[in-house]
């Protein structure tokens, strides 16, 4: 994915954030330094970055302070990662261990808790009160996000409407939060920062989807994950309530039972269900409508390569859906 335009229009500045991550990963404490380097280094797309960086260019800024903001959220999101593996008591991500499978989970909330200390330290140097006010803001929503997540596990009579206040708080608000506090920062117009706002709002809800669309459709190789992960924790995600709410009978007792119990003993067949009910294609038109949303946000913004690439991110992201 990132030898794609979307990356290469800011490629010098993406190298410049790695720089000023590893940089700020150092810490007099060995173990510290080791699962930080460890959990960032395995990667990933770097899309919250990347939406600073491309957000803030979009509407005319190009100051250092943008690449420390970039670097701010990509720790911000590998705190929450860090939480979320303990919580989820995962053991693979991004096709490795995770970090709380190597060291337990003790360091690994700990180490999550030091990068969320390191972002808003950092975050101070911005001198940046708007941009405070957002991400402060942010950390706390997604929080609450992850724990509405949590109240629902093994819940079968989550709703799409509870489901969908879940993936905003958990993972749409650190995307909305990264083009909003790059236009913050750049002191854009009211009308440009609420493009972007509305912006990273809508991809992050179209990224959500797809995310647990694969998780019945695609394979563990090629997603670094264990698919059936969410049906193994019992968590009510889309397709899985869109299989309860029109599927047979039949599909939506099995599904039902399954979200109840936890497991993925009937993996195969659930996928099955999923599939012939028509959740996966309704799943993947919802993800394909929000990334339509997000794209049209960016016509309040001035052309240029940066918006240019924030639409082809935009399709990118859901084209995973076909």
């Amino acid at each position: 994915m990132q030898s794609q335009a979307f990356y290469r229009v800011v490629a010098d500045d993406f190298t410049a954030v790695d720089e000023i991550i590893r940089k700020r990963l150092t810490s007099h404490v060995p173990l510290v330094e080791k699962i930080g380097d460890y959990i960032i280094s395995a990667g990933g797309k770097r899309l919250r970055p990347l939406l600073v960086l491309l957000g803030g260019k979009a509407v005319g800024y190009s100051d250092d302070k943008l690449r420390l903001l970039a670097a701010i959220i990509e720790f911000l999101h590998t705190s929450t990662l860090l939480h979320d593996d303990v919580v989820d008591k995962s053991d693979m991500r991004r096709g490795r261990s995770t970090a709380n499978a190597r060291w337990g989970n003790a360091p690994s909330v700990l180490v999550g808790d030091f990068l969320y200390a390191r972002s808003f330290e950092m975050m101070v140097e911005l001198a940046s009160m708007p941009v405070m006010n957002i991400i402060s803001q942010a950390t706390r929503v997604i929080a609450e996000g992850e724990v509405l997540q949590l109240s629902k596990i093994r819940d079968a009579s989550t709703t799409e409407e509870t489901y969908m206040e879940v993936i905003r708080g958990k993972t749409a608000m650190l995307f909305e939060a990264s083009t909003h506090s790059a236009a913050a920062l750049a002191e854009a117009p009211a009308e440009h920062c609420e493009a972007l706002r509305q912006f990273g709002d809508a991809l992050g809800i179209a990224f959500q989807l797809v995310d647990d669309l694969l998780d019945y459709k695609g394979d563990a190789d090629t997603l670094g994950k264990n698919v059936g992960d969410d049906l193994a924790e019992g968590k009510p995600t889309l397709p899985l309530i869109y299989t309860m709410r029109e599927g047979t009978a039949e599909q939506a007792a099995l599904v039902r039972q399954a979200i109840q119990k936890g497991g993925i003993e009937d993996l195969e067949r659930i996928r099955d269900a999923v599939e012939a009910s028509g959740a996966l294609e309704y799943t993947a038109q919802l993800a394909r409508d929000y990334a339509e949303r997000a794209i049209a946000c960016l016509d309040a913004l001035p052309e240029s390569e940066y918006r240019d690439a924030l639409i082809e991110l935009s399709r990118a992201s859901v084209a995973r859906t076909f």
